[in-house]
């Protein structure tokens, strides 16, 4: 099981939400290049990067901070927020960033993702599948769709799509465990590799995740606010 470090930002900053909620949000540094270097010194093999302000308004507002992020570090970025055109993913790709996550418009519009696939490979796409009570939100959370999010999972399966992150909205930023059973649910119901996100808070929880079979976790505020060492968890769980 891979260990995805997150770094968020907003504004040019790395900070964290609860719940997705941009009127709760902490700053924990106003260098996210130097986060992420520390990530890296500690062993990450891959970054999970969120651009919160893209997120929101579909555009590339933090591109300065994400490409010197890239030319920062050596370990491939994973980089997702205000991904609305083939374009957007190019732009990503073209800087050096090694996958692009796709999240409101696999929602909005389904046949973007597959025509994505064939464009750019699937290794180079992953799917963000962000849940509340079994329901997909877009738009960076501020709606929640209609769209059961297994069904959603199994579509963007017969896609081509291999990778999806499933992030719970009530558990994420709260520290208060991942949702292991829906997480679970992704995992046996689909042949997708599941990365699970939102509410891990512990080594105990990375125990839970890895059990049920995730191929990979990303770690966000127990990271910042020393839950546990980053070094550790990945040598406990990566098979290198």
């Amino acid at each position: 099981m891979k260990i995805y470090p997150a770094i968020d930002i907003k504004n040019g900053m790395c900070v964290r939400l609860q719940q997705g909620n941009f009127s709760h949000k902490t700053v924990y540094s106003s260098d996210p290049i130097k986060v992420a270097q520390g990530f890296e010194e500690a062993s990450a093999s891959y970054m999970h990067l969120v651009d919160l302000d893209g997120a929101l308004d579909g555009t590339w507002t933090n591109k300065k901070t994400i490409q010197a992020i890239v030319d920062a570090i050596r370990i491939p970025i994973q980089t997702g927020g205000g991904i609305r055109s083939v374009r957007d993913i190019e732009e990503r790709l073209s800087v050096g960033i090694d996958r692009v996550i796709i999240g409101t418009l696999a929602v909005k519009d389904p046949d973007f993702v597959k025509m994505a696939v064939k464009i750019f490979g699937a290794d180079k796409i992953v799917v963000g599948i962000d849940a509340k009570e079994g329901k997909v939100g877009t738009d960076g959370w501020e709606e929640i769709s209609h769209r059961d999010a297994l069904d959603l999972a199994l579509q963007m399966q017969d896609f081509g799509i291999q990778t999806i992150i499933y992030t719970d909205i009530a558990k994420d930023g709260m520290l208060q465990g991942p949702n292991i059973n829906y997480t679970k649910k992704l995992i046996q119901e689909t042949n997708l590799t599941v990365i699970a996100s939102g509410g891990v808070s512990c080594i105990e929880d990375l125990e839970c995740i890895n059990e049920i079979g995730a191929g990979g976790v990303i770690v966000g505020k127990a990271l910042y606010t020393n839950k546990f060492d980053l070094s550790y968890a990945i040598k406990r769980f990566e098979k290198r």
